[in-house]
């Protein structure tokens, strides 16, 4: 083989010359932008207009200065908290998605190949590429030959073929010449073959490098969690709206009619006082305003936001890279699971442990195949393969290929049998699916040309017609009954075969070699079921998701190991073959689609069309996959969950990149969806109680001739109290098993549940039932220190208020009875309650005018925490009657 690569020293020259291969990222929207943004909002600047007024009035004289300090204060206040938590989680987020989805190339080094960060890369390394791999940089091909497909860069999905470039050709094109068949280019993916490619250009200077701004565009679907959300935050705003403005006629007839005892006199006088009329009516727009903004759940997007970044460093740790948001927030909501076996419910650490010759004698150590068969088996083996072997001796490691391609080289690297030295390979057809073998053609010591296949046995035996003796003479092939009867045996053992045969044809036109082959043997590869994986693929089907595996092996393997895995159980699970799903109509797999369980010899094109039929059938679909001809199925999937060991172009094509190719990982995955999911419905409990009582409160106390019973500033606090704060606490809720034994969530179904609403309606009746009392019974006026203009009474009202918000919060997030569930492993929760608490004690006592609290007294503060603590029992009798129907 040719010397490839830089050594050490040369790759530090060519980095300070050339620079590395990293892209300039992006900049993301900055702090103050986003704070400018939020200002924008419309409600915002209706706020600010009307501050303006008020402005205005307290320079005439007809308002308080204080107030619009106040209300200036606290619209900057909200608006910069949640600013500010929005960008940091932000911040948090993309950070976390960047340091997981760094991408590893195979790259010749020191006169070896190691696999380094795609950053890493400098001009003139040589690059090994592969079936599957992205291109990291733009290069020429200097051994081998590939296919690529440039669709990503050029928008032509037809492949192109790249082969060596010759040493006499002058490059006379620009260069973003994509039909050069000599160069490669960054973005593009390898679609077969292999080949080595130098590099010429890197970062920002590549094709890629200059056009990534445009290819970073990209529409995302909006998921059923954000659908279903934002249908609740239209709804959650028409009640606000309508409110709001009922709110504002209802405080101008108190102003008007009421305040004047319903004497027209008086009304008369008062309406012919323009400034009074002005106030009042800006009065009035204000506090609808405020109850509009206070309706309006903008903490919904940053509870999203939150949740989502605090569960993905959660996520991460346990090996689960979220790349979309709507991958995670669906998957809480899977119906049906087709999962990938390899790796993935198996341990994916493939030991090739026996070998059959013709004869159908099995050896259970490649060292007791003896003379001329061991090195013809040796050089079938390291002349036909994907994988590369690195380093010696005891360093030696395999690397590149697929998980098969390493085991069946790992089995002869380490053998005493020598390979043949002077073999040069010719031509190659790499592995893909459907044809479920690969081939290269050979030619030994200059003169003797061979073809080496590799594949499924029911594919290679029946064209054998002669096998290899131990001598390596060719003999003829008469009992392959026998070692049909081999393979059977190591089927029922779950040990899957690979056979391997040689041709004295050469590869033509890319079709293996006609005339009688020669078999070699069959190669035995196990792949042990991982203890863990059997306990996670329990736990999925006991929250209602069915699992199939989705397999290449022969049907016999296939069957063993997902009985060992716990996915055939019952006598009536289908078992299917590529060809019998294939023979079946549409309504045919749909009718049986409930009762499928394993699909074996499977081809990329089962996995689309069981995703699209599982979809018509009303099902929310999930699909693992590692390879190039996976991303249809990975894409068209509601949550695609990739294999970190798969293929770049799968990842891409994926919602979620399971990191360590692990079933109990995608369990994990499933878990923090529903977990998500679970904490927006307690925050929206949280926050539609305060929304509904509120909005009654305000409505009915000028009705009842009553001043307002919360300010303007006030509101503004319980605005910020319910959003911002409310989203900081419930974010960290944790995962909890039970929610593994819920029901899957239909498409359909709507994001408040009734015991949901009858949470909302009860808390939200009773924190009105309490207000009123508070504020028009002779009894508890008698509990408050006593003056014309009740200030004391109302101090109480707005802490009570707040009070009984924070511990509705204990009652929101938790459906137990015991309110303590869990509550240790969300610190965030506890904090934020002890926050709002701590502030409101500071408000309450030293708030003055400007907050309208005047301090309360040790009978007073002991009434204000009894009556909001009513909240607690009230829900308590709900959970205990709620849970009993």
């Amino acid at each position: 083989m040719k010397n490839f690569g830089l050594t050490d020293a040369q790759v530090q020259a060519s980095k300070e010359k050339y620079g590395d291969n990293c892209l300039t990222e992006h900049e993301t929207e900055s702090f103050w932008s986003k704070l400018l943004g939020n200002f924008g909002d419309p409600m915002i600047k209706i706020l600010c207009v009307a501050l303006i007024i008020n402005i205005i009035f307290a320079f005439l004289g007809q308002t308080e200065w204080y107030e619009s300090l106040g209300i200036a204060i606290a619209v900057i206040l909200a608006t910069f908290v949640s600013t500010f938590s929005e960008y940091r989680n932000e911040n948090a987020f993309q950070k976390l998605q960047e340091e997981a989805s760094r991408i590893y190339c195979k790259v010749y080094r020191n006169g070896d190949i190691t696999e380094i960060p795609i950053n890493d890369i400098v001009v003139d390394d040589c690059i090994l590429l592969q079936l599957g791999d992205k291109i990291p940089a733009d290069g020429i091909i200097v051994d081998g030959n590939i296919k690529v497909d440039q669709s990503v860069l050029n928008g032509e999905s037809k492949e192109a073929s790249k082969s060596v470039m010759p040493d006499d050709y002058i490059d006379q094109n620009s260069s973003m010449d994509f039909l050069n068949k000599y160069k490669v280019f960054r973005g593009s993916v390898v679609c077969g073959g292999n080949a080595i490619m130098q590099v010429t250009t890197v970062g920002d200077k590549s094709v890629y490098g200059q056009i990534a701004s445009e290819l970073q565009c990209e529409d995302e679907r909006d998921s059923p969690l954000k659908v279903k959300l934002s249908n609740l935050a239209n709804g959650i705003s028409k009640f606000g709206y309508i409110g709001g403005i009922a709110i504002a006629v209802a405080f101008l007839f108190q102003r008007i009619v009421i305040h004047n005892g319903f004497d027209m006199v008086q009304i008369a006088a008062y309406c012919s006082n323009w400034m009074t009329i002005v106030n009042d009516l800006v009065e009035a727009v204000m506090l609808a305003v405020i109850i509009i903004v206070m309706a309006v759940p903008e903490g919904l997007p940053l509870m999203i936001a939150l949740v989502s970044a605090l569960n993905m460093g959660k996520m991460l740790k346990d090996n689960v890279l979220v790349r979309k948001i709507s991958g995670i927030e669906t998957a809480g909501s899977l119906n049906i699971l087709f999962s990938d076996k390899t790796g993935t419910i198996t341990k994916g650490q493939l030991e090739a442990v026996t070998f059959v010759d013709g004869k159908a004698n099995m050896y259970d150590s490649y060292d007791k195949v003896v003379g001329e068969l061991g090195k013809v088996l040796s050089m079938s083996i390291q002349n036909n393969t994907d994988a590369v072997v690195s380093g010696q001796g005891n360093e030696m490691k395999i690397i590149g290929g697929n998980a098969t391609e390493r085991a069946v080289l790992s089995y002869a690297a380490k053998s005493r049998h020598a390979s043949t030295t002077n073999v040069a390979q010719i031509s190659s057809i790499p592995f893909n699916s459907s044809n479920k073998y690969s081939a290269t053609s050979v030619e030994i010591e200059g003169e003797k040309k061979l073809t080496l296949i590799k594949g499924a046995p029911e594919k290679i035996i029946e064209k054998c017609t002669t096998y290899y003796d131990e001598k390596g003479n060719a003999v003829a092939l008469t009992n392959k009954a026998a070692i049909e009867e081999r393979i059977n045996e190591l089927a029922e053992r779950a040990i899957r075969v690979l056979a391997l045969a040689v041709s004295k044809e050469f590869i033509k036109e890319d079709s293996l070699p006609d005339g009688e082959w020669t078999l070699v043997g069959v190669i035995g590869i196990r792949d042990e079921v991982r203890p863990e994986s059997a306990i996670a693929i329990k736990e999925v089907q006991d929250a209602g998701i069915q699992v199939v595996m989705i397999t290449g092996d022969r049907k016999d393997t296939a069957v063993a190991i997902a009985k060992e895995a716990g996915i055939v159980q019952r006598e009536n699970d289908v078992v299917l073959t590529s060809d019998e799903l294939g023979a079946m109509s549409d309504d045919e797999v749909k009718s049986k689609i409930d009762s499928i369980r394993v699909v074996s010899r499977a081809l990329p094109s089962d996995k689309s069309r069981l995703v699209r039929l599982a979809q018509e059938c009303g099902l929310v679909v999930g699909m693992t996959g590692d390879g190039v001809n996976d991303s249809p199925a990975l894409k068209k999937a509601d949550v695609g969950f990739a294999m970190g060991g798969g293929t770049e172009v799968a990842k891409e094509a994926s919602d979620i990149v399971i990191m360590d190719d692990n079933f109990s990982s995608i369990d994990k995955a499933i878990l923090y969806g529903r977990t998500i999911f679970n904490s927006i419905r307690k925050f929206i409990i949280f926050q539609l109680t305060i929304n509904v009582s509120a909005v009654l409160i305000s409505f009915a106390a000028p009705l009842l001739g009553m001043e307002s019973p919360l300010s303007i500033i006030q509101i503004l606090w319980v605005n910020l109290v319910m959003d911002t704060l409310a989203a900081l606490a419930f974010g960290g809720e944790p995962a909890l098993k039970r929610y593994m034994r819920e029901k899957p969530k239909k498409r359909d179904e709507s994001i408040i549940s009734k015991k949901m609403w009858s949470s909302i309606l009860i808390g939200s009746v009773w924190i009105f039932a309490l207000s009123l009392f508070l504020l028009l019974s002779p009894i508890s006026n008698g509990w408050f220190r006593g003056d014309q203009t009740s200030k004391y009474l109302l101090t109480g009202y707005f802490t009570f208020y707040i009070f009984i918000a924070a511990f509705n919060a204990f009652n929101a997030r938790t459906d137990e009875t015991n309110l303590l569930d869990n509550i240790t492993q969300n610190h965030g929760f506890w904090k934020v309650i002890l926050l709002i608490i701590v502030v409101q004690v500071i408000m309450t006592d030293f708030g003055g005018n400007i907050l309208r609290c005047y301090g309360l007294v040790a009978n007073e503060w002991i009434v204000v925490v009894l009556l909001a603590f009513t909240i607690i029992p009230i829900d308590i009798i709900r959970k205990a009657i709620v849970g009993k129907k």
